[in-house]
């Protein structure tokens, strides 16, 4: 999800998340994208105040817990698995499951490619944006200069499909250490984010539904006539959707690092999900690696 919940999973190994897109969780920090010589096992822990999926969010706000594990091999395959835990979810211990299997290489000095695949476990009732999307293919390529610039694609696949495209670019700043033993670094980075938007549909159909069996007033959502259980061609179009800022400062170590993000969200006037909105979301995550 990095992408998937902009959350995906992949930040920093591909990226991008899955799907998604929520942004992910299970990541490496810039400052140890080295060739490793041995089998690595990284544990990760994470807050966020919102879920994101390329900037968008559902009718309100979903602050949650993730913790995550990958195993990332010398070959450069890697598997990885994330637990998400709405905080608002009194009805299910674990809100989502995912899974992800990937391979990471070099294709030139500079020039990294990754693809991936990974499949997210909802609940049926599910509250996440992208519920409707279980399924994710993604292939990136990265250019590392003075900065890091990249293009991923992603195939999300389920109830509907879209295809989503992002561009981005970063910059890693060492602002400096306390110790020999250690290092803290700024990345910022900038992304643009265009696709289809099919998920919204099986979104507003279930937030439709739901409302509705409960006997309550229907749920007001942008781009959507009022009792409408479905969204115009609009999702059928591939659009840009969003413009992302993230900033994470994060503390290094030789096998762990703290990490707090913001990530500012300007959505288009094509987005479906608040066309024209400004999201903001923080996210604070501790990664340990063995």
């Amino acid at each position: 999800m990095r992408y998937a919940i902009i959350l995906t999973l992949l930040t920093g190994l591909c990226y991008q998340s899955v799907m998604a897109q929520t942004d992910s969780i299970a990541r490496t920090d810039s400052t140890t994208q080295v060739e490793k010589k041995k089998t690595t096992f990284t544990l990760g822990a994470l807050y966020a105040n919102n879920a994101s999926y390329y900037g968008q969010t559902a009718a309100s706000p979903m602050p949650y817990v993730a913790a995550s594990g990958v195993v990332q091999f010398p070959c450069g395959i890697y598997l990885s698995s994330t637990a998400y835990r709405l905080l608002k979810d009194s009805s299910h211990a674990v809100s989502a499951t995912s899974a992800t299997a990937g391979f990471s290489f070099p294709i030139g000095k500079k020039l990294t490619a990754d693809i991936a695949y990974s499949h997210t476990f909802y609940p049926s009732n599910s509250a996440f944006l992208q519920a409707a999307n279980p399924d994710n293919a993604t292939a990136s390529l990265k250019y590392k200069y003075w900065m890091t610039t990249g293009i991923s694609g992603d195939y999300a696949f389920g109830k509907q499909q879209d295809v989503f495209v992002t561009a981005t670019t970063e910059k890693l700043i060492q602002l400096g250490s306390f110790s020999k033993k250690d290092l803290i670094t700024l990345t910022p980075s900038v992304d643009v984010v265009a696709g289809t938007q099919h998920f919204y549909e099986s979104y507003v159909t279930q937030r439709y539904l739901q409302f509705k069996d409960l006997g309550l007033p229907l749920p007001f959502l942008p781009g959507v006539p009022a009792g409408s259980q479905t969204v115009n061609k609009e999702a059928t179009s591939f659009d840009v959707l969003s413009y992302n800022l993230h900033v994470p400062l994060a503390y290094n170590r030789a096998h762990y690092m703290i990490e707090a993000a913001y990530q500012l969200s300007v959505l288009s006037d094509k987005a479906l999900s608040g066309a024209g909105e400004t999201h903001s979301f923080v996210n604070c995550s501790f990664y340990y690696q063995f």
